[in-house]
This record gives structure tokens, C-alpha cells and sequence, in this order.
């Protein structure tokens, strides 16, 4: 399996790390350290020499009730950081949910467009169509605001599943290739710890689409849930999770923490090679 990307090729015989840049003053563990231009540019160029196979950017936060940010704010933030990452010599995503953000995002030359709203804003789709960028495709239920509240599914998995099938075929519809489609099945974007745990039993449901799986575990609410630990402190629990997402069938790993992810991946394919 391999996945078109702008103008990359990325080749899925081994799982893939995307780092994470939250140009946010109000994200869950990394709120306002990379706020500014510079300290994001920095962290970003960190990320790739720990290891990093691609970049997510994002202006906005969408942790369990975050507040929106206006199309200006968000733009403001974002857009320089991936101007001054053009060079940076892996592929360039941008975290938004706001079609016109998308459209100057891929006019500056990002790889990819990742969408927790799933694409379903009016012109998120004609917005990243007619380029050559990948897209990710996430699940959630209700919004930031809300989504985390009361959670209800009668089979999460089964519903994930057929939720992001529906939408890859909508994207086809809109002229989106499906080597350009990644899906995300959205670990605690409206999902109760017991949801969060059985998706992840059973990621190898999303995995039978046929198009890679992101999975984006890191500090997450669920890890901080079952180890008591603050969001900064949750690195094992987030390497811990990101093997077992890697041996359900998932290509992409979304971190925070990308030296420590590539270490134990590289234990984890060593031994895989062997099986």
C-alpha cells in the first residue's frame, strides 16, 4: 500500500510517524509552547531530526470543549509556519476544518488536509479536490463543545467503520482517489473510555477499508483516564498505545513525542520481521 501525497509518495510497508505542531494557545498538553512562528518552526524541525515521516499543523484546538477560532485567527497562525516549513523535506499537513483555510493551505504547498469535521463543511471536498494532496478523513460524534457529554453507540467499531465508508465513497465521488485517503477513526472525539478501548480492540475493522489508518492516541483523556497521569506525563501510556494501534492494522501514528515513538516502533518492527 502506498499513499499519494502532494508530492510525495509515502511507501506504508512500515508504520509512519506524523509529528504534532499545535500553533494553539489552548491545547490539551501543549497549549501556547509553540504559539509563536518561531518556536513552532523550531519544534517542527525538532520533530523531523527525532524522526518524524510527516507533519500535522494546527491553529486550532479541538480538545473536549474547546472554543472555535474565526477563519482570520486561525489563518494568522498557521499559515506562516507552513510557509517558513516548505523546505523541510517531508510532507506538510494541515489540521482544519474550514474549507477556505484549506484552499490557501494547499495553495502554499501542504501534502495533506486533515479534517476532524470528516469533510462534510459545505466546500471542504471541492476545496482540496482538485489538488494532488492526501486527505484524512476523521470520525467524530457532535463537536468539541459537546461531543464528550454522553456518548452513545450500539457498536462503536461497526460504526466508525461505516461511517468513514460512507465518506471515502463521497470523496470519491468528488474526484478523490482512494491512494490520496487516509481515515481516522477519532480516539475521544465523542467516545467514553469504553468506546475509546474497543475501537482500538478492534481497529482492524477500520484497517478492512483498505486505505491506511491514522491513529491518534498520544496523552490523550483515555491514557490520563487509566494511568492516572497528567497529559504531560503520559508517555509510556501513549508508546503503549501506539504499538498496540501499529499491530491492529493502523499505518500512521499521530504523537507528540516522536523520538521515544520511533524507538519503540523500530523494537516492534525488528521483531515483526521475524513473525
Amino acid at each position: 500500500m502506498f499513499l499519494n501525497c502532494g508530492r510525495f509518495r509515502l511507501t506504508l510497508d512500515r508504520p509512519l510517524i506524523m509529528g504534532v505542531i499545535n500553533v494553539t494557545p489552548d491545547s490539551f498538553s501543549d497549549g501556547g509552547l509553540y504559539l509563536s512562528t518561531a518556536a513552532a518552526v523550531a519544534h517542527a524541525r525538532q520533530l523531523i531530526d527525532e524522526g518524524a515521516d510527516l507533519l500535522d499543523v494546527g491553529g486550532e484546538s479541538t480538545r473536549p470543549g474547546a472554543a472555535p477560532v474565526t477563519l482570520d485567527e486561525e489563518r494568522r497562525r498557521v499559515l506562516p509556519v507552513l510557509e517558513a516549513l516548505a523546505d523541510a523535506g517531508v510532507p506538510l499537513s494541515v489540521d482544519t476544518q474550514k474549507p477556505q483555510l484549506m484552499r490557501e493551505a494547499v495553495a502554499a504547498g501542504v501534502a495533506m488536509v486533515n479534517d476532524v469535521n470528516g469533510f462534510e463543511a459545505q466546500g471542504a471536498l471541492a476545496a482540496v479536490a482538485g489538488s494532488n494532496c492526501a486527505i484524512c478523513i476523521m470520525h467524530k460524534q457532535g463537536d468539541p463543545q459537546t461531543m464528550q457529554r454522553a456518548p452513545q453507540y450500539t457498536e462503536v467499531a461497526v460504526e466508525v467503520r461505516d461511517y468513514l465508508r460512507q465518506r471515502i465513497a463521497v470523496a470519491e465521488q468528488a474526484g478523490i482517489v482512494r491512494e490520496r485517503i487516509v481515515v481516522d477513526p477519532g480516539f475521544g472525539f465523542g467516545k467514553a473510555l469504553d468506546h475509546n478501548l474497543e475501537l482500538l480492540r478492534r481497529l482492524d475493522a477500520i484497517a478492512s477499508l483498505q486505505v491506511p489508518v491514522l491513529a491518534g492516541l498520544s496523552r490523550k483523556s483515555m491514557i490520563g483516564t487509566l494511568t492516572g497521569r497528567d497529559a504531560v506525563d503520559r508517555l509510556a501510556g501513549s508508546l503503549a498505545a501506539a504499538l498496540l494501534a501499529v499491530q491492529r492494522g493502523a499505518a500512521i501514528v499521530r504523537v507528540h513525542d516522536v523520538a521515544a515513538t520511533r524507538d519503540a516502533l523500530a523494537v516492534w518492527q525488528a521483531v515483526s520481521a521475524g513473525d
